[in-house]
């Protein structure tokens, strides 16, 4: 009974010992960032595919993204010995100002000395998962106020099609079929989206995998990839287009009305991010009477994390918001 008293006591004075900042090696240190980027990375969905730009230290609250804008064809024959007029490039910057998110979890020392596990590895993982979501839910949310918008027809009972122009008018029948991701894939190749590695890329949400996945046309990601290329989260192909599925696609619920998703195809440089590296999401970690005077009796150690993020629509064109309902989750899905 004695040794397992004394094993216990080890592992309380362990938790301790690494909830303080002074205590922590710089290997330690490492680990606990680490740790944190690691699971907020698994989340960051809607991260992955933008055009990346690094916050700097001390770079203000504004960040550009440039583009270029096309020529236009050169169909006039050149005149022998007559130099023509040529082309001047046309840059145009696309401004956005970032914002600081952040939140954190403040311990007891009662809960330090009393806790069988590391209770600050255990609070640095469940505020990298809130990080990663709440991160990824900037990025989504900005790709989600797009203006080019397909709205999945409603289908009746004898197959017939019936066009919907407002998400009001979606019912249970409006589902995302190959049908539509055909004409998504033709609307974005008519405006002259780039694509990514030779195909689009559409985020989608479990539900609506679901319903895509059920047609004969379907390729899952392990027959047409290695699994060391796949995206984070990608599930399949179909029609020119790799899905990438998360629990974080968004989910429009009004009333009564059943539940719409909103699923985003898009191609390369449709949009840009800023980078979580390089400053943009920190670990914070205070040791018991950090604070001085405002924790005298050294009781609260906290563990905390923050962010500066943004993004922002670079081309309209290269980015489809198709709004669809699912006929088996519909009226059970919640919004997000």
């Amino acid at each position: 009974m004695t040794n397992i008293k004394l094993y216990v006591l080890n592992l309380q004075l362990l938790a301790t010992q690494v909830t303080t900042q002074d205590s922590l090696s710089a290997e330690m240190k490492t680990f606990y960032d680490m740790t944190l980027i690691d699971e907020a990375s698994a989340n960051l969905v809607h991260d992955q595919f933008g055009q990346k730009r690094p916050i700097p230290s001390g770079g203000g609250k504004t960040i550009e993204f440039r583009k270029f804008s096309p020529l236009a064809k050169a169909t006039t024959p050149i005149t022998e010995g007559v130099t023509p007029a040529g082309k001047d490039l046309t840059v145009t910057a696309i401004t956005a100002t970032v914002n600081q998110y952040g939140d954190f979890i403040v311990q007891s020392d009662i809960l330090e000395l009393t806790a069988l596990d590391n209770t600050i590895l255990e609070a640095t993982k469940l505020l990298g998962k809130q990080a990663g979501a709440t991160l990824d839910t900037v990025v989504r949310d900005v790709l989600q106020s797009g203006t080019n918008v397909t709205y999945c027809p409603k289908i009746g009972a004898d197959g017939a099609e019936t066009a919907v122009t407002s998400r009001a008018n979606l019912d249970a029948t409006c589902k995302l079929t190959v049908d539509v991701v055909q004409q998504v894939v033709a609307k974005l190749r008519a405006q002259n989206a780039p694509t990514i590695g030779g195909k689009y890329v559409a985020i989608i949400h479990p539900y609506v995998a679901y319903d895509l996945m059920r047609d004969p046309e379907w390729i899952d990601a392990h027959k047409y990839t290695n699994p060391t290329n796949l995206y984070e989260g990608e599930i399949g192909e179909i029609a020119g287009v790799r899905f990438v599925q998360t629990t974080e696609a968004k989910i429009y619920k009004n009333g009564d009305n059943p539940a719409v998703f909103g699923s985003l195809f898009f191609g390369e440089n449709a949009y840009g991010v800023t980078e979580i590296t390089g400053g943009g999401l920190q670990t914070i970690v205070k040791q018991k009477g950090s604070a001085g005077t405002g924790d005298p009796l050294d009781q609260r150690s906290s563990v905390g994390w923050k962010a500066i993020k943004t993004a922002e629509i670079l081309v309209q064109n290269y980015l489809v918001r198709v709004e669809s309902c699912s006929p088996r989750f519909s009226a059970t899905a919640v919004a997000n």
